[in-house]
């Protein structure tokens, strides 16, 4: 008898909170109920595992032209905010991508100027580039414009990068965009609307669509691209280390940091430049440092993860990947392109 008193308690516990046992919130991923009020995070990626997030109360369900959005309270990780059942990010740790994949690029060449953001609508990349007074135009090209107003309902502090007045938002697909832009016209491009750079990517390891990242870039330009885990069953970086090379003629590595909230707990991000006029880009020595003491730019508040010493040990990677994940050859692949 007392077990069935429990179940019925949890039961009703997991009504008050806004699930069913039975029946799916309207619109939320559906193996929310793998454990009854609990959202499994699992892909493809990593078979065999997943990664519960308890959802203590869900603030919103719904559907855009575009894909399924749901957003819930968790005790440890705060706000988490799930699109078409693949979980994008949580208040505990956001900053912690934010901040690298913005500022390896930017603290890597002098005096940027043009910044090309494609993707990254819930405005934390926007956040950490108003950080950089050089930078005189910082675009975005974001296709779902309820991704945007989610975020400045439920995470003002992520979305608070759009009030920088340098940035301009354009709605629309960020392939087409890119192919639009002339030639030359940025310092740096990120990318954080597609999949990661490795096995299972499709736009980011695309010629054609690399192609037309460097063509935007002006000579010496950056692109910086969120790319596979170290632990990724099928980690292997030289084929997409050759075909940056190949295209962006420049300097290619490969970086990596810790953010809890994604499978494996490891974020890799790949950093190319175009062939410039001068040395090549040198990603692992920052020439553009930022003091992570001071509040800077529009955010409200100050860097939490990066400082220049983080963007230099972000490049080392560990000695099991060295040895077994790479090719004999992998440490000429960041050697400087002369």
């Amino acid at each position: 008898m007392s077990a069935k008193r429990n179940r019925k308690e949890k039961d009703k516990l997991t009504e008050k909170n806004g699930l069913s046992r039975k029946t799916p919130t309207p619109n939320t991923v559906t193996n929310i109920n793998t454990i009854p009020g609990w959202f499994a995070n699992k892909s493809d990626e990593f078979p065999g595992e997943a990664d519960l997030f308890k959802a203590e109360k869900v603030l919103f369900a719904g559907k855009s032209s575009y894909q399924d959005f749901l957003v819930f309270e968790n005790t440890t990780y705060g706000k988490i905010v799930v699109l078409d059942d693949e979980l994008q990010l949580s208040e505990k740790d956001e900053w912690a991508y934010q901040e690298m994949l913005t500022h390896l690029p930017l603290c890597s060449i002098p005096n940027p100027k043009k910044l090309l953001l494609i993707g990254g609508g819930d405005g934390g990349i926007l956040r950490e580039a108003s950080r950089h007074p050089s930078l005189d135009q910082i675009d975005i090209c974001e296709l779902d414009k309820m991704l945007v107003d989610t975020y400045a309902t439920f995470f003002p502090d992520i979305a608070i990068g759009y009030k920088d007045p340098r940035v301009k938002l354009h709605l629309g697909d960020g392939v087409a965009f890119l192919k639009s832009v002339p030639q030359g016209t940025y310092d740096v491009v990120i990318l954080d609307a597609f999949h990661v750079m490795g096995p299972d990517a499709k736009e980011v390891v695309d010629e054609g669509f690399l192609e037309s990242v460097a063509n935007a870039l002006r000579p010496g330009g950056v692109l910086c691209a969120p790319a596979e885990s170290f632990w990724h069953p099928e980690f292997e970086l030289e084929s997409i280390i050759d075909t940056c090379r190949k295209i962006f003629k420049g300097s290619v590595n490969y970086a990596w940091s810790s953010v809890p909230t994604y499978q494996s707990g490891i974020v890799g991000y790949m950093l190319c430049s175009t062939e410039g006029p001068t040395l090549p880009v040198d990603f692992m020595h920052p020439i553009n440092p930022l003091d992570e003491n001071i509040n800077s730019g529009i955010s409200n508040q100050p860097l939490k993860f990066y400082n220049s010493e983080m963007h230099t040990a972000a490049f080392i990677l560990p000695t099991f990947v060295l040895k077994y994940k790479t090719p004999s050859n992998f440490a000429n692949c960041f050697e400087l392109s002369t």
